[in-house]
């Protein structure tokens, strides 16, 4: 599950990337000019936030997974970046449709993150509750 965990923060790694290219894969020099200046300022403070967002999720992944595994914090952890991927999956369906491939591409790439965080997260929960009933 360690192996799932650190592939999670490569993925990270790998978002983090692309979202510091936003600016030169989106012409955002340009095009945001035809926004307004608070709608403009408040895409690139979210895209900021956001790739924040992805390094520590990197960072606790690469650094951390044992814990995330081990620790009640760590497994809640596990879990909640499970849920940032599933409901950014499911924002994908919502605001871009499923019509075009690159949002099917798009679509497949956040259940893998779903995927990363949640397999492991399940994997505990379900440990935790076979102790719980062997115990009793």
């Amino acid at each position: 599950m360690e192996t799932l965990v650190k592939a999670g923060g490569l993925f990270n790694i790998a978002l983090v990337i692309f979202h510091l290219s936003f600016w030169r894969l989106f012409n955002w020099r340009d095009e945001l000019k035809s926004i307004s200046f608070l709608n403009s300022s408040i895409m690139q403070v979210l895209n900021i936030s956001l790739t924040l967002v992805f390094v520590i999720f990197a960072y606790i992944s690469l650094l951390h997974a044992e814990a995330l595994l081990s620790t009640p914090l760590g497994n809640s952890l596990l879990a909640l970046m499970a849920l940032f991927w599933l409901a950014r999956a499911i924002q994908q369906i919502i605001f871009f449709g499923l019509r075009l491939p690159l949002s099917r591409v798009f679509l497949l790439i956040f259940l893998s993150g779903f995927a990363l965080y949640a397999i492991p997260a399940l994997t505990v929960l379900r440990a935790a509750d076979r102790t719980r009933l062997a115990t009793r």
